[in-house]
Protein backbone atom coordinates (compact mmCIF):
# COMPACT_ATOMS: atom_id res chain seq x y z
CA UNK A 1 0.00 0.00 0.00
CA UNK A 2 2.73 2.27 0.57
CA UNK A 3 4.15 1.88 -2.77
CA UNK A 4 0.63 2.77 -3.93
CA UNK A 5 0.28 5.36 -2.04
CA UNK A 6 1.68 8.75 -4.44
CA UNK A 7 -0.08 7.35 -7.16
CA UNK A 8 -3.66 7.09 -5.33
CA UNK A 9 -3.11 10.21 -3.63
CA UNK A 10 -2.55 12.10 -7.07
CA UNK A 11 -5.54 10.26 -8.98
CA UNK A 12 -7.59 11.13 -5.94
CA UNK A 13 -7.04 14.73 -5.99
CA UNK A 14 -7.24 14.84 -9.43
CA UNK A 15 -10.49 13.25 -9.49
CA UNK A 16 -11.41 15.55 -6.61
CA UNK A 17 -13.76 18.91 -6.74
CA UNK A 18 -13.20 21.59 -4.44
CA UNK A 19 -16.25 20.81 -2.18
CA UNK A 20 -15.06 16.83 -1.91
CA UNK A 21 -11.79 18.52 -1.19
CA UNK A 22 -13.37 20.29 2.15
CA UNK A 23 -15.34 17.86 2.85
CA UNK A 24 -12.58 15.27 3.38
CA UNK A 25 -10.49 17.65 4.75
CA UNK A 26 -13.05 18.09 7.98
CA UNK A 27 -13.78 14.23 7.76
CA UNK A 28 -10.28 13.34 8.20
CA UNK A 29 -9.43 16.38 10.93
CA UNK A 30 -12.55 15.19 12.53
CA UNK A 31 -11.92 11.29 12.34
CA UNK A 32 -8.07 11.78 13.71
CA UNK A 33 -8.98 13.72 16.93
CA UNK A 34 -11.86 11.05 17.88
CA UNK A 35 -9.43 8.56 17.46
CA UNK A 36 -7.39 9.75 19.47
CA UNK A 37 -9.38 10.97 22.36
CA UNK A 38 -12.16 8.58 21.72
CA UNK A 39 -13.64 10.22 25.05
CA UNK A 40 -14.83 13.41 23.12
CA UNK A 41 -17.67 12.06 21.97
CA UNK A 42 -18.75 11.28 25.10
CA UNK A 43 -18.14 14.80 26.59
CA UNK A 44 -19.88 16.71 23.88
CA UNK A 45 -22.79 14.20 22.33
CA UNK A 46 -25.75 13.52 24.66
CA UNK A 47 -27.13 10.14 23.53
CA UNK A 48 -30.84 10.79 23.57
CA UNK A 49 -33.55 8.05 25.02
CA UNK A 50 -35.79 5.33 23.09
CA UNK A 51 -39.01 4.00 24.45
CA UNK A 52 -39.56 0.47 24.73
CA UNK A 53 -42.96 0.91 23.22
CA UNK A 54 -41.68 2.61 19.90
CA UNK A 55 -38.92 0.47 19.21
CA UNK A 56 -42.25 -2.48 19.81
CA UNK A 57 -44.21 -0.91 17.68
CA UNK A 58 -41.86 -1.06 14.33
CA UNK A 59 -41.71 -3.71 12.13
CA UNK A 60 -38.44 -5.32 10.91
CA UNK A 61 -38.95 -6.20 6.86
CA UNK A 62 -39.36 -9.37 6.02
CA UNK A 63 -36.87 -12.27 5.34
CA UNK A 64 -36.71 -15.11 3.39
CA UNK A 65 -34.41 -18.15 4.00
CA UNK A 66 -32.81 -19.87 1.73
CA UNK A 67 -30.41 -23.14 2.68
CA UNK A 68 -30.38 -21.48 6.39
CA UNK A 69 -29.82 -25.08 7.96
CA UNK A 70 -27.10 -25.21 5.31
CA UNK A 71 -25.29 -21.74 6.16
CA UNK A 72 -25.62 -22.49 9.41
CA UNK A 73 -23.94 -25.92 10.49
CA UNK A 74 -22.79 -24.74 13.84
CA UNK A 75 -23.84 -22.33 16.29
CA UNK A 76 -20.33 -20.57 16.67
CA UNK A 77 -20.13 -17.18 15.84
CA UNK A 78 -16.85 -18.27 13.79
CA UNK A 79 -14.69 -15.28 12.73
CA UNK A 80 -13.86 -15.33 8.92
CA UNK A 81 -10.07 -15.58 9.02
CA UNK A 82 -7.53 -14.86 5.97
CA UNK A 83 -6.75 -17.99 4.03
CA UNK A 84 -4.33 -20.17 5.43
CA UNK A 85 -2.42 -20.77 1.76
CA UNK A 86 -1.01 -17.61 2.04
CA UNK A 87 -0.13 -18.02 5.57
CA UNK A 88 3.61 -16.54 5.82
CA UNK A 89 3.77 -15.12 2.67
CA UNK A 90 1.03 -12.64 2.66
CA UNK A 91 -0.68 -9.68 4.69
CA UNK A 92 -3.72 -9.98 6.43
CA UNK A 93 -6.61 -9.19 4.73
CA UNK A 94 -8.31 -6.04 6.18
CA UNK A 95 -11.29 -7.41 4.61
CA UNK A 96 -11.33 -10.71 6.67
CA UNK A 97 -11.53 -8.59 9.14
CA UNK A 98 -14.02 -6.28 8.91
CA UNK A 99 -16.47 -8.86 7.37
CA UNK A 100 -16.71 -11.09 10.48
CA UNK A 101 -17.16 -7.67 12.47
CA UNK A 102 -20.59 -7.17 10.38
CA UNK A 103 -22.07 -8.84 12.93
CA UNK A 104 -24.32 -10.91 10.50
CA UNK A 105 -23.41 -14.67 11.70
CA UNK A 106 -25.78 -13.33 14.81
CA UNK A 107 -28.74 -12.30 12.27
CA UNK A 108 -27.95 -15.93 10.81
CA UNK A 109 -28.45 -17.25 14.77
CA UNK A 110 -31.28 -15.41 15.25
CA UNK A 111 -33.40 -17.36 12.00
CA UNK A 112 -31.82 -20.34 12.74
CA UNK A 113 -33.37 -20.59 16.29
CA UNK A 114 -36.71 -19.14 15.24
CA UNK A 115 -36.48 -21.93 12.40
CA UNK A 116 -35.97 -24.37 14.71
CA UNK A 117 -38.61 -22.79 17.39
CA UNK A 118 -41.28 -23.19 14.81
CA UNK A 119 -40.67 -27.00 13.95
CA UNK A 120 -40.62 -27.81 17.67
CA UNK A 121 -37.47 -27.58 18.50
CA UNK A 122 -35.44 -26.61 21.36
CA UNK A 123 -34.09 -22.46 20.25
CA UNK A 124 -33.13 -21.44 23.70
CA UNK A 125 -29.54 -22.40 23.10
CA UNK A 126 -29.12 -20.71 19.57
CA UNK A 127 -30.56 -17.31 21.09
CA UNK A 128 -28.42 -17.59 24.31
CA UNK A 129 -25.10 -18.12 21.80
CA UNK A 130 -26.33 -15.29 20.19
CA UNK A 131 -26.62 -13.17 23.05
CA UNK A 132 -23.25 -13.94 24.11
CA UNK A 133 -21.87 -13.08 21.03
CA UNK A 134 -23.51 -10.00 20.75
CA UNK A 135 -22.35 -8.34 23.98
CA UNK A 136 -19.05 -9.49 23.71
CA UNK A 137 -18.71 -7.88 20.58
CA UNK A 138 -19.32 -4.45 22.56
CA UNK A 139 -17.23 -5.57 24.81
CA UNK A 140 -14.33 -6.05 23.08
CA UNK A 141 -15.07 -3.46 20.58
CA UNK A 142 -15.66 0.65 22.63
CA UNK A 143 -16.74 3.34 20.39
CA UNK A 144 -13.90 4.34 18.08
CA UNK A 145 -11.53 1.95 20.21
CA UNK A 146 -11.17 -0.92 17.96
CA UNK A 147 -10.17 -1.20 13.78
CA UNK A 148 -13.81 -2.20 13.11
CA UNK A 149 -15.09 1.93 12.77
CA UNK A 150 -12.46 2.70 10.18
CA UNK A 151 -14.73 1.62 7.65
CA UNK A 152 -18.49 2.90 8.26
CA UNK A 153 -20.15 0.92 5.81
CA UNK A 154 -19.47 -2.31 8.37
CA UNK A 155 -21.58 0.10 10.44
CA UNK A 156 -24.19 0.46 8.39
CA UNK A 157 -24.52 -2.89 8.14
CA UNK A 158 -24.37 -3.54 11.98
CA UNK A 159 -27.29 -2.10 12.52
CA UNK A 160 -29.77 -3.86 11.33
CA UNK A 161 -28.18 -6.92 13.49
CA UNK A 162 -28.43 -4.34 17.15
CA UNK A 163 -32.11 -3.81 15.97
CA UNK A 164 -33.21 -7.02 15.06
CA UNK A 165 -31.85 -8.21 18.75
CA UNK A 166 -33.84 -5.76 20.53
CA UNK A 167 -36.80 -7.13 18.94
CA UNK A 168 -36.20 -10.74 19.12
CA UNK A 169 -34.39 -10.68 22.01
CA UNK A 170 -35.38 -10.56 25.87
CA UNK A 171 -32.97 -8.33 27.28
CA UNK A 172 -32.37 -6.57 30.55
CA UNK A 173 -32.72 -2.67 30.56
CA UNK A 174 -28.74 -2.85 31.20
CA UNK A 175 -28.57 -4.63 27.84
CA UNK A 176 -31.27 -2.37 26.08
CA UNK A 177 -29.52 0.59 26.69
CA UNK A 178 -26.05 -0.90 25.43
CA UNK A 179 -27.81 -1.51 22.49
CA UNK A 180 -29.30 1.91 22.13
CA UNK A 181 -26.21 3.14 22.55
CA UNK A 182 -24.30 1.21 20.10
CA UNK A 183 -27.34 2.54 17.61
CA UNK A 184 -26.92 5.97 18.75
CA UNK A 185 -22.74 6.03 17.89
CA UNK A 186 -23.07 4.06 14.82
CA UNK A 187 -25.48 6.66 13.52
CA UNK A 188 -23.70 9.26 14.74
CA UNK A 189 -20.13 8.03 12.92
CA UNK A 190 -21.77 6.99 9.43
CA UNK A 191 -23.54 10.86 9.30
CA UNK A 192 -20.06 12.35 9.73
CA UNK A 193 -18.11 9.64 7.20
CA UNK A 194 -20.76 8.86 4.94
CA UNK A 195 -19.09 7.76 1.25
CA UNK A 196 -19.82 10.30 -0.76
CA UNK A 197 -18.36 12.52 -4.18
CA UNK A 198 -15.94 10.16 -6.09
CA UNK A 199 -16.78 7.53 -3.21
CA UNK A 200 -20.34 6.92 -3.77
CA UNK A 201 -21.10 3.23 -4.58
CA UNK A 202 -22.40 0.40 -2.77
CA UNK A 203 -21.05 2.04 0.59
CA UNK A 204 -23.03 4.58 0.15
CA UNK A 205 -25.95 2.14 0.29
CA UNK A 206 -25.15 0.28 2.86
CA UNK A 207 -24.60 3.27 5.21
CA UNK A 208 -27.76 4.88 4.47
CA UNK A 209 -29.87 2.17 5.20
CA UNK A 210 -27.96 1.65 8.91
CA UNK A 211 -28.86 5.82 8.60
CA UNK A 212 -32.57 5.37 8.14
CA UNK A 213 -32.67 2.77 10.75
CA UNK A 214 -31.01 4.64 13.23
CA UNK A 215 -32.74 7.52 12.40
CA UNK A 216 -36.13 5.46 12.79
CA UNK A 217 -35.15 5.09 16.00
CA UNK A 218 -34.35 7.96 17.39
CA UNK A 219 -37.04 9.65 15.56
CA UNK A 220 -37.68 12.09 18.64
CA UNK A 221 -34.82 13.55 18.70
CA UNK A 222 -33.76 16.33 16.31
CA UNK A 223 -30.62 14.12 15.34
CA UNK A 224 -32.12 11.58 14.32
CA UNK A 225 -34.66 12.88 12.24
CA UNK A 226 -32.39 14.42 10.68
CA UNK A 227 -30.52 10.60 10.08
CA UNK A 228 -33.59 9.72 8.77
CA UNK A 229 -34.06 12.27 6.05
CA UNK A 230 -30.17 12.31 4.87
CA UNK A 231 -30.47 8.43 4.81
CA UNK A 232 -33.62 8.65 2.28
CA UNK A 233 -32.35 11.64 0.33
CA UNK A 234 -29.19 9.87 -0.77
CA UNK A 235 -30.96 6.01 -1.09
CA UNK A 236 -33.48 8.12 -3.37
CA UNK A 237 -30.47 9.55 -5.41
CA UNK A 238 -28.59 6.77 -5.33
CA UNK A 239 -31.08 4.30 -6.68
CA UNK A 240 -30.83 5.70 -10.71
CA UNK A 241 -26.92 5.77 -9.94
CA UNK A 242 -26.46 2.44 -8.85
CA UNK A 243 -29.19 0.51 -11.41
CA UNK A 244 -28.55 1.36 -14.81
CA UNK A 245 -31.93 2.08 -17.33
CA UNK A 246 -31.26 -1.37 -18.37
CA UNK A 247 -31.23 -2.95 -14.39
CA UNK A 248 -27.31 -3.31 -14.84
CA UNK A 249 -25.01 -2.45 -12.37
CA UNK A 250 -23.06 0.56 -12.58
CA UNK A 251 -19.94 -0.57 -10.37
CA UNK A 252 -19.70 -3.86 -13.43
CA UNK A 253 -19.87 -6.12 -10.78
CA UNK A 254 -22.61 -8.84 -10.07
CA UNK A 255 -22.17 -9.49 -7.21
CA UNK A 256 -22.27 -5.99 -5.90
CA UNK A 257 -25.80 -5.77 -7.86
CA UNK A 258 -26.82 -8.18 -5.59
CA UNK A 259 -25.80 -6.73 -2.46
CA UNK A 260 -27.57 -3.60 -3.03
CA UNK A 261 -30.73 -4.65 -4.59
CA UNK A 262 -30.88 -6.67 -1.03
CA UNK A 263 -30.07 -3.10 0.34
CA UNK A 264 -33.03 -1.14 -1.34
CA UNK A 265 -35.67 -4.52 -1.06
CA UNK A 266 -34.72 -4.47 2.48
CA UNK A 267 -35.16 -0.68 3.44
CA UNK A 268 -37.94 -0.52 1.13
CA UNK A 269 -39.76 -2.92 3.06
CA UNK A 270 -39.06 -1.55 6.48
CA UNK A 271 -39.88 2.19 5.32
CA UNK A 272 -43.69 0.76 3.87
CA UNK A 273 -44.09 -1.65 6.44
CA UNK A 274 -43.37 1.19 9.14
CA UNK A 275 -45.58 3.77 7.02
CA UNK A 276 -42.70 5.76 6.95
CA UNK A 277 -41.91 6.37 2.81
CA UNK A 278 -43.89 5.34 -0.34
CA UNK A 279 -41.33 3.14 -2.09
CA UNK A 280 -43.64 2.22 -5.19
CA UNK A 281 -41.22 4.28 -7.37
CA UNK A 282 -38.40 2.44 -6.61
CA UNK A 283 -39.74 -0.95 -7.41
CA UNK A 284 -39.99 -0.61 -11.56
CA UNK A 285 -36.16 0.13 -11.41
CA UNK A 286 -35.60 -2.66 -8.69
CA UNK A 287 -37.74 -5.52 -10.85
CA UNK A 288 -35.17 -4.28 -13.39
CA UNK A 289 -32.10 -5.14 -11.87
CA UNK A 290 -33.37 -8.25 -10.86
CA UNK A 291 -34.30 -9.42 -14.61
CA UNK A 292 -30.74 -8.42 -15.52
CA UNK A 293 -29.72 -10.74 -12.94
CA UNK A 294 -32.06 -13.50 -14.36
CA UNK A 295 -31.03 -12.75 -18.05
CA UNK A 296 -27.16 -13.78 -17.09
CA UNK A 297 -28.31 -16.59 -14.72
CA UNK A 298 -27.96 -19.99 -16.04
CA UNK A 299 -30.19 -22.81 -15.40
CA UNK A 300 -29.16 -23.72 -12.76
CA UNK A 301 -28.95 -19.86 -11.24
CA UNK A 302 -25.19 -19.41 -12.23
CA UNK A 303 -23.93 -16.19 -12.64
CA UNK A 304 -20.57 -15.42 -14.01
CA UNK A 305 -17.90 -13.95 -11.36
CA UNK A 306 -18.47 -10.73 -13.68
CA UNK A 307 -16.48 -7.76 -11.93
CA UNK A 308 -15.08 -7.47 -8.33
CA UNK A 309 -17.18 -10.05 -5.05
CA UNK A 310 -15.91 -10.21 -1.86
CA UNK A 311 -18.99 -12.36 -1.22
CA UNK A 312 -20.52 -9.84 1.23
CA UNK A 313 -24.48 -10.28 2.16
CA UNK A 314 -27.29 -7.79 2.75
CA UNK A 315 -27.82 -9.71 5.47
CA UNK A 316 -26.03 -12.96 6.09
CA UNK A 317 -25.74 -15.86 4.05
CA UNK A 318 -29.13 -18.28 3.64
CA UNK A 319 -30.98 -14.90 3.97
CA UNK A 320 -32.43 -12.53 1.61
CA UNK A 321 -35.02 -9.94 1.94
CA UNK A 322 -38.28 -10.13 0.50
CA UNK A 323 -37.20 -9.24 -3.36
CA UNK A 324 -40.99 -8.66 -5.03
CA UNK A 325 -40.38 -10.07 -7.57
CA UNK A 326 -41.14 -14.04 -8.59
CA UNK A 327 -38.58 -16.85 -7.89
CA UNK A 328 -35.91 -17.40 -11.05
CA UNK A 329 -37.85 -17.65 -14.02
CA UNK A 330 -35.11 -18.37 -17.14
CA UNK A 331 -35.86 -15.64 -19.75
CA UNK A 332 -37.41 -16.56 -22.75
CA UNK A 333 -35.86 -14.14 -25.12
CA UNK A 334 -32.61 -16.16 -27.22
CA UNK A 335 -31.07 -12.23 -27.90
CA UNK A 336 -31.20 -9.94 -24.88
CA UNK A 337 -28.67 -6.92 -25.33
CA UNK A 338 -28.57 -3.66 -22.19
CA UNK A 339 -26.90 -1.25 -23.97
CA UNK A 340 -26.44 1.05 -20.60
CA UNK A 341 -24.31 -1.36 -18.53
CA UNK A 342 -22.82 -3.04 -21.77
CA UNK A 343 -23.75 -7.01 -22.19
CA UNK A 344 -25.47 -9.09 -24.36
CA UNK A 345 -26.84 -12.57 -23.70
CA UNK A 346 -27.35 -15.13 -26.24
CA UNK A 347 -29.30 -17.89 -24.82
CA UNK A 348 -29.90 -21.78 -26.23
CA UNK A 349 -32.77 -22.68 -24.75
CA UNK A 350 -31.76 -23.91 -20.87
CA UNK A 351 -28.76 -25.70 -22.76
CA UNK A 352 -26.20 -22.97 -23.42
CA UNK A 353 -25.79 -19.39 -22.21
CA UNK A 354 -23.20 -16.91 -23.34
CA UNK A 355 -22.41 -13.37 -22.16
CA UNK A 356 -20.04 -11.07 -24.23
CA UNK A 357 -19.19 -7.61 -22.29
CA UNK A 358 -19.12 -4.72 -24.24
CA UNK A 359 -19.64 -2.30 -21.43
CA UNK A 360 -17.32 0.06 -19.58
CA UNK A 361 -14.73 -0.36 -17.17
CA UNK A 362 -16.69 0.74 -13.96
CA UNK A 363 -18.43 3.26 -12.01
CA UNK A 364 -16.71 6.73 -12.84
CA UNK A 365 -14.25 8.45 -11.72
CA UNK A 366 -12.42 5.55 -10.08
CA UNK A 367 -13.64 2.46 -11.31
CA UNK A 368 -12.93 0.27 -8.89
CA UNK A 369 -14.89 -2.68 -8.54
CA UNK A 370 -14.22 -2.67 -11.88
CA UNK A 371 -12.29 -5.24 -14.34
CA UNK A 372 -10.22 -4.62 -17.43
CA UNK A 373 -12.51 -7.36 -19.37
CA UNK A 374 -13.66 -5.67 -22.58
CA UNK A 375 -15.26 -7.75 -25.13
CA UNK A 376 -14.70 -10.81 -22.84
CA UNK A 377 -16.88 -13.82 -22.93
CA UNK A 378 -18.14 -16.49 -20.58
CA UNK A 379 -19.99 -19.28 -21.10
CA UNK A 380 -22.57 -21.95 -19.40
CA UNK A 381 -23.23 -24.94 -21.13
CA UNK A 382 -25.87 -28.10 -19.58
CA UNK A 383 -25.85 -25.35 -16.44
CA UNK A 384 -22.27 -25.55 -16.14
CA UNK A 385 -19.83 -22.81 -16.31
CA UNK A 386 -17.38 -23.81 -19.01
CA UNK A 387 -15.88 -20.95 -20.36
CA UNK A 388 -15.07 -18.54 -16.78
CA UNK A 389 -14.38 -15.51 -15.65
CA UNK A 390 -11.25 -16.21 -13.34
CA UNK A 391 -13.21 -14.06 -10.16
CA UNK A 392 -11.57 -11.78 -7.76
CA UNK A 393 -10.04 -14.11 -4.73
CA UNK A 394 -8.49 -11.31 -2.63
CA UNK A 395 -8.16 -7.34 -2.37
CA UNK A 396 -5.46 -6.57 0.13
CA UNK A 397 -1.75 -8.20 1.17
CA UNK A 398 -1.29 -9.86 -2.36
CA UNK A 399 -0.95 -7.29 -4.72
CA UNK A 400 0.67 -9.22 -7.47
CA UNK A 401 -2.76 -11.64 -7.22
CA UNK A 402 -4.68 -8.75 -7.19
CA UNK A 403 -3.32 -7.60 -10.12
CA UNK A 404 -3.29 -10.47 -12.31
CA UNK A 405 -7.62 -11.26 -11.11
CA UNK A 406 -8.61 -8.11 -11.96
CA UNK A 407 -6.44 -7.45 -15.21
CA UNK A 408 -6.93 -8.37 -18.64
CA UNK A 409 -5.12 -11.75 -18.84
CA UNK A 410 -7.49 -12.89 -16.62
CA UNK A 411 -10.47 -12.79 -19.11
CA UNK A 412 -11.57 -14.65 -21.90
CA UNK A 413 -10.49 -11.45 -24.41
CA UNK A 414 -6.99 -10.43 -25.97
CA UNK A 415 -3.95 -8.25 -24.42
CA UNK A 416 -1.98 -6.09 -25.87
CA UNK A 417 1.73 -5.97 -25.59
CA UNK A 418 1.28 -7.83 -22.05
CA UNK A 419 -0.83 -4.86 -21.00
CA UNK A 420 -4.24 -4.20 -19.26
CA UNK A 421 -6.95 -2.55 -21.05
CA UNK A 422 -6.35 0.37 -18.73
CA UNK A 423 -4.20 1.41 -15.98
CA UNK A 424 -4.39 0.04 -12.72
CA UNK A 425 -3.00 3.02 -10.07
CA UNK A 426 -4.13 0.73 -7.33
CA UNK A 427 -5.44 -2.13 -6.10
CA UNK A 428 -9.26 -0.65 -6.28
CA UNK A 429 -8.38 2.64 -8.98
CA UNK A 430 -7.82 2.39 -12.63
CA UNK A 431 -6.67 5.52 -14.83
CA UNK A 432 -7.42 5.67 -18.86
CA UNK A 433 -10.60 4.28 -18.87
CA UNK A 434 -11.19 2.24 -22.31
CA UNK A 435 -14.87 2.82 -24.24
CA UNK A 436 -16.63 0.03 -25.41
CA UNK A 437 -19.43 -0.80 -27.76
CA UNK A 438 -21.35 -2.92 -29.27
CA UNK A 439 -21.22 -2.09 -33.22
CA UNK A 440 -24.17 -4.32 -34.55
CA UNK A 441 -26.50 -7.27 -33.31
CA UNK A 442 -27.95 -9.01 -36.24
CA UNK A 443 -29.33 -12.23 -37.42
CA UNK A 444 -27.59 -13.96 -39.95
CA UNK A 445 -28.56 -16.89 -42.47
CA UNK A 446 -25.55 -18.60 -40.13
CA UNK A 447 -26.85 -17.71 -36.96
CA UNK A 448 -26.49 -14.05 -34.72
CA UNK A 449 -23.89 -11.92 -35.56
CA UNK A 450 -22.36 -9.81 -33.05
CA UNK A 451 -19.45 -6.97 -33.50
CA UNK A 452 -18.09 -5.26 -31.03
CA UNK A 453 -15.13 -2.73 -30.72
CA UNK A 454 -13.28 -1.41 -27.51
CA UNK A 455 -10.43 1.69 -27.45
CA UNK A 456 -8.31 0.57 -24.63
CA UNK A 457 -5.40 -0.08 -26.76
CA UNK A 458 -5.47 3.49 -28.37
CA UNK A 459 -3.53 4.89 -25.73
CA UNK A 460 -0.62 3.04 -26.61
CA UNK A 461 2.33 5.18 -28.39
CA UNK A 462 1.67 3.28 -31.50
CA UNK A 463 -2.17 2.67 -30.90
CA UNK A 464 -4.33 -0.56 -31.62
CA UNK A 465 -7.40 -0.90 -31.68
CA UNK A 466 -9.44 -4.27 -30.73
CA UNK A 467 -12.44 -5.57 -33.04
CA UNK A 468 -14.25 -8.67 -31.62
CA UNK A 469 -17.08 -10.44 -34.35
CA UNK A 470 -19.19 -13.40 -32.87
CA UNK A 471 -21.18 -15.50 -34.69
CA UNK A 472 -23.84 -17.92 -32.47
CA UNK A 473 -25.73 -20.41 -34.38
CA UNK A 474 -28.55 -22.78 -32.68
CA UNK A 475 -27.40 -25.52 -33.98
CA UNK A 476 -24.43 -25.56 -31.14
CA UNK A 477 -21.25 -24.30 -32.23
CA UNK A 478 -19.70 -20.51 -31.70
CA UNK A 479 -17.21 -18.46 -33.97
CA UNK A 480 -15.08 -16.11 -32.11
CA UNK A 481 -12.75 -13.73 -34.05
CA UNK A 482 -10.47 -10.86 -32.86
CA UNK A 483 -8.93 -8.41 -35.33
CA UNK A 484 -7.49 -5.46 -34.91
CA UNK A 485 -6.51 -1.72 -36.68
CA UNK A 486 -3.19 0.62 -35.77
CA UNK A 487 0.20 0.84 -36.31
CA UNK A 488 3.57 -0.76 -34.98
CA UNK A 489 4.25 -4.32 -34.02
CA UNK A 490 2.75 -5.79 -31.03
CA UNK A 491 2.80 -8.81 -29.16
CA UNK A 492 -1.08 -10.62 -28.96
CA UNK A 493 -1.98 -13.13 -26.44
CA UNK A 494 -5.65 -14.68 -26.53
CA UNK A 495 -6.55 -16.55 -23.11
CA UNK A 496 -9.58 -19.07 -22.90
CA UNK A 497 -10.14 -20.18 -19.14
CA UNK A 498 -11.93 -22.87 -18.33
CA UNK A 499 -13.33 -24.25 -14.92
CA UNK A 500 -11.05 -25.93 -12.45
CA UNK A 501 -13.69 -28.88 -12.91
CA UNK A 502 -13.55 -29.33 -16.54
CA UNK A 503 -10.66 -31.86 -17.63
CA UNK A 504 -8.85 -31.31 -20.52
CA UNK A 505 -7.36 -33.14 -23.96
CA UNK A 506 -6.20 -32.53 -27.45
CA UNK A 507 -7.48 -34.36 -30.10
CA UNK A 508 -7.61 -33.95 -34.06
CA UNK A 509 -6.40 -30.63 -33.67
CA UNK A 510 -9.71 -29.57 -31.23
CA UNK A 511 -9.23 -29.27 -27.47
CA UNK A 512 -12.29 -31.41 -25.84
CA UNK A 513 -13.11 -29.82 -22.45
CA UNK A 514 -15.61 -32.09 -20.73
CA UNK A 515 -17.30 -31.13 -17.06
CA UNK A 516 -20.01 -33.85 -16.07
CA UNK A 517 -22.57 -33.92 -18.91
CA UNK A 518 -21.20 -31.19 -20.47
CA UNK A 519 -18.50 -30.81 -23.04
CA UNK A 520 -17.26 -28.22 -25.83
CA UNK A 521 -14.71 -28.62 -28.24
CA UNK A 522 -12.18 -25.76 -28.94
CA UNK A 523 -9.94 -24.83 -32.31
CA UNK A 524 -7.87 -21.83 -33.35
CA UNK A 525 -9.09 -22.09 -37.09
CA UNK A 526 -5.83 -20.26 -38.24
CA UNK A 527 -3.11 -23.04 -38.61
CA UNK A 528 -1.44 -22.57 -34.98
CA UNK A 529 -3.30 -24.40 -31.81
CA UNK A 530 -4.26 -23.12 -29.22
CA UNK A 531 -1.37 -24.31 -26.18
CA UNK A 532 -2.93 -25.41 -22.75
CA UNK A 533 -1.57 -23.69 -19.35
CA UNK A 534 -2.27 -24.93 -16.14
CA UNK A 535 -1.47 -23.04 -13.05
CA UNK A 536 1.33 -20.98 -13.44
CA UNK A 537 3.37 -18.67 -11.16
CA UNK A 538 5.50 -16.85 -13.58
CA UNK A 539 3.86 -15.13 -15.07
CA UNK A 540 1.06 -15.53 -13.37
CA UNK A 541 -1.97 -17.35 -15.37
CA UNK A 542 -4.41 -20.01 -15.37
CA UNK A 543 -6.40 -19.49 -11.67
CA UNK A 544 -10.38 -19.54 -10.95
CA UNK A 545 -11.29 -18.18 -7.45
CA UNK A 546 -14.66 -19.61 -6.35
CA UNK A 547 -14.68 -17.59 -3.06
CA UNK A 548 -13.80 -14.69 -2.01
CA UNK A 549 -10.12 -15.59 -0.26
CA UNK A 550 -9.80 -18.82 -2.47
CA UNK A 551 -8.06 -19.47 -5.47
CA UNK A 552 -7.73 -22.76 -7.54
CA UNK A 553 -5.53 -24.04 -10.39
CA UNK A 554 -6.82 -24.15 -13.30
CA UNK A 555 -6.61 -24.49 -17.44
CA UNK A 556 -6.43 -21.67 -20.01
CA UNK A 557 -6.21 -22.16 -23.79
CA UNK A 558 -3.56 -19.36 -25.24
CA UNK A 559 -2.11 -17.95 -28.49
CA UNK A 560 0.49 -15.37 -28.61
CA UNK A 561 0.95 -14.07 -31.80
CA UNK A 562 3.17 -11.16 -32.84
CA UNK A 563 3.16 -9.06 -35.51
CA UNK A 564 1.09 -5.98 -37.31
CA UNK A 565 -2.46 -5.14 -36.15
CA UNK A 566 -3.50 -5.40 -39.77
CA UNK A 567 -1.50 -9.08 -40.13
CA UNK A 568 -2.87 -10.71 -36.96
CA UNK A 569 -6.23 -12.51 -36.28
CA UNK A 570 -7.33 -15.11 -34.11
CA UNK A 571 -10.75 -17.44 -35.22
CA UNK A 572 -11.53 -19.49 -32.22
CA UNK A 573 -14.69 -22.52 -33.36
CA UNK A 574 -16.46 -23.42 -30.40
CA UNK A 575 -18.50 -26.63 -30.86
CA UNK A 576 -21.16 -27.80 -27.73
CA UNK A 577 -23.47 -29.62 -29.57
CA UNK A 578 -23.33 -31.94 -32.72
CA UNK A 579 -19.82 -33.18 -34.58
CA UNK A 580 -17.01 -30.77 -35.27
CA UNK A 581 -16.38 -29.99 -38.73
CA UNK A 582 -13.40 -27.72 -39.36
CA UNK A 583 -13.93 -27.05 -42.76
CA UNK A 584 -17.41 -26.05 -42.75
CA UNK A 585 -16.87 -23.54 -39.85
CA UNK A 586 -13.86 -21.63 -41.87
CA UNK A 587 -16.34 -21.29 -44.33
CA UNK A 588 -18.33 -19.61 -41.63
CA UNK A 589 -15.45 -17.86 -40.36
CA UNK A 590 -14.62 -16.47 -43.95
CA UNK A 591 -18.29 -14.69 -44.05
CA UNK A 592 -17.18 -12.38 -41.02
Amino acid sequence: MQAEMPSFLFTRLRHASPHELVHRGIEQLTWKILAKCPQFFHWLVEIPEISSESILSLCFPQICQDNLSACSSSLHCEEKSAPTEDSGTAETDIRALWESARLQQITRLFYLAQAKAQEGEPASHAFRVAETALFQWLRDNPFLSSPHFLSVMECGLRIPVFFLALKILELSDRQRLQLHQAIFEHGWLIRRRLSLYSSLGNHTVAECVGLVLAGTLFAQSGQGREWFRRGLLLLEQELPHQILKDGGPAEQSLSYHRFVLDLYWFVADFLERNMLHDCSHWKPRLVQGEDFLNALADCQESLPNIGDSDDGRALAPGLAPLRGTPFHVLPSKRVQTFPQSGYTVLRHDSYALLTLDHGPLGMAPLYNHGHADALALTLSVKGKQMLVDSGTYRYNGVPEWRRYFKGTTAHNTVTIDDLDQAVQVTGFIWDKPYSAQLVSCRETEWGMHLEATHNGYTRLPQPVEHRRHLLYAEEGWIIVKDMFSGRGEHAFELNLHLHPEATVMERDGWWQVCRGDAWLALCLLEEENLIHVFGQETPILGWYSPAYGVKQKTSVLQRRKTGSPDAVIFTVAIIFSGVPNRERLQEYASTL
